[in-house]
């Protein structure tokens, strides 16, 4: 009698214990666990995310590569043309000779534009085109400033020395020179005609002795009709260039940077 209601008690157990795991075992819509299912969502939600981390990092890193190359697709299309005249004079103990048009900068001598013109290169980068003229004029201040005269009542068109290549390259120039006699120096013509800038930003800066620009902007204007000519240009006194670094840094970062 004992054996047999052990027997009954033991099949009763034995059926109770599989109907349980039964019940646990299809607990999960996926026919798991309930802790199957939990780390199986874990696993699929991270699944899902790390593609899209991924794709954030490669779209990050291409939007930085391509800013790096817009920037230096923007450096490469700059060129800063210039005209600049250094005076023979003695240097021994001065910054800058305002009759002369130079600066001297860590003992080198550079012409007022040159010193401008290579600021600004250090600044927005691109090429410097320096604008020489076959005949090389007179290093002497009187000598200088008569030959401007009589090339300007000539309206001449001094022969240049060198040429630019591949102007074409170029979306934004600078152009440097001095005020002469209220106007820009006649070798600036003779550049002017000879290029054709158009669909192109022509952003002036002058060295003068107090006139500024007088009319040398629209002068460019008339020159290169389909050009943009930037009315933001920089027009810096002959007795400042030396102490005007600053300035021209923070004028050419406006324009371009």
């Amino acid at each position: 009698m004992k054996k047999k209601c052990m027997a009954a008690l033991l099949a009763a157990a034995m059926a109770f214990g599989l109907a349980a795991c039964g019940s646990s075992e299809n607990s999960g819509p996926d026919g798991g666990t309930a802790a199957q299912q939990n780390m199986a969502g874990q696993e699929s939600t991270a699944s899902q995310e790390e593609p899209t981390t991924q794709e954030t990092e490669v779209n990050i890193g291409e939007t930085a590569a391509d800013t790096e190359v817009d920037t230096q697709a923007e450096r490469e299309s700059i060129l800063i043309a210039y005209f600049s005249i250094p005076e023979d004079i003695d240097t021994d103990g001065i910054d800058a000779d305002a009759g002369a048009s130079i600066v001297v900068k860590d003992e080198q001598v550079m012409g007022n534009l040159e010193y401008t013109a290579n600021v600004i290169w250090q600044t927005v980068g691109g090429d410097l085109f320096r604008i020489e003229t076959v005949e090389q004029y007179p290093l002497e201040h009187e000598a200088l400033v008569d030959q401007a005269a009589e090339e300007q009542d000539a309206d001449a068109r001094p022969a240049l020395a060198a040429q630019i290549e591949n102007v074409g390259q170029y979306d934004t120039i600078f152009l440097g020179y001095p005020n002469w006699w209220g106007d820009m120096p006649m070798p600036l013509y003779t550049f002017l005609e000879e290029y054709d800038f158009s669909g192109k930003t022509i952003i002036p800066f002058t060295v003068h002795g107090g006139s500024g620009f007088s009319d040398t902007v629209s002068s460019i204007a008339e020159l290169q009709p389909n050009a943009k000519v930037s009315e933001d240009g920089l027009s810096i006194s002959r007795n400042s260039v030396a102490d005007a670094e600053a300035e021209i840094i923070s004028w050419a970062k406006g324009v371009v940077l």
